[in-house]
C-alpha cells in the first residue's frame, strides 16, 4: 500500500520548498538507502521506495497543489497511488526517474536498469560525505581528511560474482535480455520492466564468490584529502570527481565505465561570538551607558584579533556600525563582506555612593522623575500598610 506519512516529512523539507530543494533532498535519501549500500535490508528499501513516493508527487506541480489541498485523497488513483511504490521493484523505480537517478540525467551515478538502459558509456553512483568547519575554517580555507566507504570491484573474481573456474550463465526467465513483459490491465497492454530474476543483468550465478557473495563488488573504506575553499557556506558541497563508485554490475561487471563522484557536504558550526549573513559577519557588542552618552572609541573582536571602532555621542541600544572588510571572503570574488556591530547597551546592576549622587544630579537637570533613595525595608511596609488602611 501507499505510504499514509507526509511526503514533506518524508523529504525533510519545508512546504515552501522548491523543485530544486525537492530533487535534493530526494538524491540524499536515495543514495542514503540505496539497496546495493543497504544490502538485505528491508528497511532501508522500504524508506527508499517511500522516498520515490514522495518525489513523484511533490515534483510535479499539479499532484502537489491537490496533495497540498486534499492530502493523499487528492492524490488517490494517479501518480504515487497508482503506482504503489511499496509492491514496485527497485529497478523500476530506476527507470521511473532515470532524468535524476541515472542514465542521461543531470545528477547521473544512479543507473541501475538492465540492459536496455545502457546508453553509451556507463556511469557510477556518486557518494556522500560531510565535514564540519568552524568560521575560521571558512575565513581563510582549510583542508580536511574524510573517510568514507564505497563499493568497488571484488578482486577476486574481478566482478563477475562468480567463484573462481565457474562463470556466469544465461538467465531462464529473460533468456539473456535482462527485460521480461508483463500483461497491463485487464490484458489490453503490455509492459517492459526489468527481470526479477537477474535483476537485468541477463545473466546469474550459480556458483558464487565466497569474497562478495555473487555481487561483483565488495564495500572499502577510503580516505581523502579535501581541499575547502575560502568563504563556503553551510550545506554547499566540494565535488572530487571519479572518487564515487563504479558502474554497476549489471552495467559493467568488471567496472569499466565513469566512475561516480563524492560530494563533501560542508556543514558550518554556530560560532560562540558571531552569526553569519552571508559574507557578512554580525556582533552584538556590549557598551556602558556612559559610552553611549558620551562617545567612546572600543575593541571589538574579529576572527583574526581585534579591531578599533568609534562609537559616536549618543548611541541608541540597537544601533549598527559596519567594521569594513572584517567578514568572511566571497567564494566566487574572494571580496570580504563586512563586520556588523549591534550595540548593546548595558546598565550597571550596583553603583557606588558617588555614581549615584551623579546620577541624580543628572537627573535633576533633566526634570526627570526618579525613585527616591533606599529606604529601610520596615520603613517601607509601615507606609504600604498605612496607605492600604487609609
Amino acid at each position: 500500500m501507499p505510504t499514509t506519512r507526509d511526503y514533506y516529512e518524508i523529504l525533510s523539507i519545508e512546504r515552501t520548498a522548491d523543485g530544486e530543494e525537492i530533487k535534493r533532498a530526494y538524491r540524499r535519501l536515495a543514495m542514503k538507502y540505496h539497496p546495493d549500500r543497504n544490502p538485505n535490508d528491508p528497511e532501508a528499501e522500504a524508506k527508499f521506495k517511500e522516498a520515490a513516493e514522495a518525489y513523484e508527487v511533490l515534483s510535479d506541480p499539479g499532484k502537489r497543489q491537490r496533495y497540498d489541498q486534499f492530502g493523499h485523497e487528492g492524490v488517490r488513483g494517479q501518480g504515487a497511488a497508482a503506482h504503489d511504490f511499496s509492491r514496485m521493484n527497485v529497478q523500476d523505480i530506476f527507470s521511473m526517474f532515470e532524468d535524476i537517478l541515472g542514465g542521461g540525467g543531470g545528477f547521473g551515478g544512479f543507473g541501475g536498469g538492465g540492459r536496455g538502459r545502457q546508453r553509451g558509456v556507463a556511469r557510477g553512483y556518486d557518494l556522500e560525505t560531510e565535514v564540519a568547519l568552524s568560521l575560521e575554517d571558512v575565513l581563510k580555507g582549510t583542508e580536511r581528511e574524510v573517510e568514507f566507504t564505497r563499493m568497488d570491484v571484488c578482486e577476486t573474481c574481478t566482478g563477475s560474482g562468480a567463484k573462481a573456474g565457474s562463470k556466469p550463465v544465461s538467465c531462464p526467465t529473460c533468456g539473456g535480455q535482462g527485460k521480461v513483459q508483463q500483461a497491463g490491465l485487464g490484458g489490453m497492454f503490455r509492459m517492459v520492466t526489468v527481470c526479477p530474476h537477474c535483476g537485468g543483468r541477463g545473466q546469474i550465478v550459480k556458483d558464487l564468490c565466497e569474497t562478495c557473495r555473487g555481487k561483483g563488488r565488495q564495500a572499502r573504506k577510503r580516505k581523502l584529502s579535501v581541499k575547502i575553499p575560502p568563504g563556503i557556506s553551510d550545506g554547499q558541497a566540494v565535488r572530487i570527481q571519479g572518487e564515487g563508485e563504479p558502474p554497476p554490475q549489471e552495467l559493467s561487471p568488471s567496472g569499466e565505465g565513469v566512475r561516480g563522484d563524492l560530494h563533501v557536504v560542508v556543514r558550518v558550526r554556530e560560532h560562540k561570538t558571531f552569526a553569519r549573513d552571508g559574507d557578512h559577519l554580525l556582533l552584538e557588542m556590549p557598551i556602558s551607558f556612559t559610552q553611549a552618552a558620551l562617545g567612546a572609541e572600543v575593541n571589538v573582536p574579529t576572527l583574526e584579533g581585534h579591531d578599533k571602532l568609534k562609537i559616536p555621542r549618543g548611541t541608541q541600544h540597537g544601533a549598527l556600525f559596519r567594521v569594513i572588510g572584517q567578514g568572511l571572503p566571497n567564494l566566487r570574488s574572494g571580496r570580504r563582506g563586512d563586520l556588523v556591530v549591534v550595540t548593546k547597551i548595558e546598565m550597571p546592576k550596583k553603583l557606588s555612593t558617588t555614581q549615584e549622587k551623579l546620577l541624580r544630579e543628572f537627573a535633576a537637570t533633566e526634570n526627570e522623575s526618579v525613585l527616591p533613595e533606599s529606604q529601610g525595608f520596615l520603613k517601607k511596609m509601615k507606609d504600604l500598610l498605612g496607605k492600604g488602611g487609609s
